[in-house]
């Protein structure tokens, strides 16, 4: 199949209505019918702000970067996408064209 590649990027702490962010978007994706997510868990990173966050720093425990990933039509990304301007997250992302399928 043709499609994109969405990748959303959130701090492994931050919340939306009272649930862990990266949780949430899971269960919104799942609810408008996207067949697959993966949250993923960095090890560093550092962002706009030019602050590194690494788990070895004890004062940035929670601020690590979580990264999810879908693979999804464009009208799917688009859906995702407009969810986050109605819920006003103002999330970076990234979207590439992508070739997927299951290998047999």
């Amino acid at each position: 199949m043709k499609g994109v590649c969405l990748k959303l990027f959130v701090s492994e702490a931050q919340r939306h209505e009272g649930r862990l962010l990266y949780e949430w978007l899971l269960e919104q994706a799942k609810a408008q019918g996207v067949r697959g997510g993966t949250a993923i868990r960095a090890i560093a990173g550092f962002g706009r702000h030019g602050r590194l966050h690494e788990e070895a720093f004890f004062e940035l425990a929670g601020e690590l970067p979580i990264e999810i990933e879908f693979f999804l039509s464009e009208t799917e990304a688009g859906q995702l996408l407009d969810l986050l301007k109605r819920h006003q997250l103002r999330l970076c992302y990234a979207m590439t064209a992508a070739e997927y399928g299951i290998a047999e």
